[in-house]
């Protein structure tokens, strides 16, 4: 099915000005083109996404509203660092899991920026205890961990997060079939996007499909000990 281009050049060519001219009298002189080429397709995105994500799992929030919503602020916080530029040369919108107040659950997001564009799911930095119960449930359910993340239909759109711990935790065998995966960081895994592919007309659907693929990725483990993957499952929810 064909859809229409959300994002244009424009959006790219933006954010390559701001980070040569980041101060606050050169962004209110162009804030009318960061609303008509930035701020408002990005909105539009997150509105037509959310029935989209809604169909594939309603336990993530798509939510367009300007402010307080999924789009983050283009503007930095500066209360800790007055030295810094005041606006960010990026834009990004974040999907959380429902229960994203209540404890470590999984996650979805995606960064438009004239370095790189991706689209990036599941646990980015999880607490000790999140880490450590994914970490048994690769070791108690091995097989599935393997389909999960090690398929070739995964390894040819994903990318999981590369950062690791020097050393294997204690009581972790060393020989396990999995042992690089057990000192991961994260649990998460990304898929860039050129400027092409963002402004063309089947980004949405691109975005979309990827997540629906993205099922597979592991979140938290859920009361039963499996592991509550890309559908969004909380351990209480699933």
């Amino acid at each position: 099915m064909s859809g229409h281009a959300y994002f244009t050049p424009e959006l790219f060519k933006f954010l390559r000005q701001l980070d040569k001219h980041n101060n606050r009298e050169w962004f209110q002189e162009n804030k009318s083109r960061y609303e008509q080429f930035v701020r408002d397709p990005f909105l539009k995105f997150i509105e037509d996404f959310r029935p989209k994500l809604n169909a594939i799992s309603p336990h993530f929030i798509a939510d367009p509203k300007p402010v307080g919503g999924s789009l983050l602020r283009i503007y930095r916080d500066m209360r800790f660092r007055k030295d810094q530029a005041p606006y960010k040369t990026m834009m990004a919108a974040r999907f959380p899991h429902r229960a994203y107040k209540e404890r470590m659950a999984p996650g979805l997001y995606l960064h438009l920026d004239p370095q790189h564009s991706f689209f990036a799911c599941g646990l980015w930095h999880p607490d000790g205890d999140t880490r450590a119960l994914v970490r048994d449930a690769i070791i108690r359910e091995s097989q599935k961990w393997k389909r999960a993340a090690k398929s070739k239909t995964f390894a040819s759109i994903w990318e999981l997060s590369r950062e690791s711990f020097k050393r294997l935790p204690p009581g972790c065998d060393p020989d396990h079939p999995f042992a690089d995966d057990l000192i991961r960081k994260d649990f998460a895994a990304g898929m860039r996007f050129s400027e092409k592919e963002v402004c063309g007309a089947d980004f949405l659907n691109r975005v979309t499909k990827s997540h629906e693929g993205s099922r597979t990725i592991p979140g938290v483990p859920d009361p039963g000990g499996g592991l509550a993957l890309g559908s969004g499952r909380s351990r209480r929810s699933a």
